[in-house]
């Protein structure tokens, strides 16, 4: 079922959170709200809160689904990318753009600060999932201590949501492949100088 279609019957929390990443693609995290998740499934603003206390717990869902299928994307990326670890992580960076350009829902979504508040264990588990596979590409391509794999995992992080972002905002004017291929040599830059 498309959530760009009226709501007929079925698993409701599951299209609303389907209708979330559609939102979030199209709009951003800064528009996204129950109101509108509803108005897209055609169904009252009521029904969404049977579901989810409020837009905060609506996004704790969608971040934890978010993490889990990201988690994956990076994973199968990294398996692509065969043995070479410092191409394994650059393959994450790649796997990230592709992932938030289909989906809205990048790490500002996954880590949003208005989730802190909310106590979700599955979210919790997606999220440090997602977190502890990123140390692991990272700690593989040699970095001398764990404070030097963070350092690594935040600066490819930063190069594959910069290259995201300044897709979506129009500065580039290419396929999202070749922006993805783009973000990967440049997080595979990264780990040169980790190289024995």
């Amino acid at each position: 079922m498309s959530s760009k279609r009226a709501y007929h019957h079925g698993d409701l929390r599951a299209a609303l959170i389907a209708a979330s990443f559609d939102l979030l693609a199209e709009c951003g995290l800064q528009r996204f709200s129950v109101a509108a998740v509803a108005r897209r499934l055609q169904v009252s603003s009521a029904a969404p809160y049977r579901h989810f206390a409020d837009r905060g717990h609506l996004l704790a869902a969608v971040s934890a689904v978010a993490a889990r299928d990201l988690n994956a994307a990076i994973l199968t990326a990294a398996d692509t990318a065969g043995p070479d670890p410092a191409d394994r992580l650059a393959a994450a960076a790649g796997a990230y753009v592709r992932y938030v350009t289909r989906t809205g829902a990048g790490l500002p979504v996954i880590y949003a600060a208005e989730l802190s508040r909310i106590h979700d264990e599955a979210r919790r588990d997606q999220t440090r999932a997602l977190m502890d596979t990123m140390l692991d590409l990272a700690g593989a391509t040699g970095t001398r201590s764990y404070q030097d794999t963070v350092l690594l995992v935040e600066a490819t992080i930063a190069v594959a949501h910069g290259y995201a972002a300044l897709l979506s905002e129009g500065f580039f004017a290419r396929q999202v492949d070749d922006i993805a291929n783009r973000a990967a040599e440049a997080a595979r830059a990264l780990t040169v100088p980790l190289s024995p």
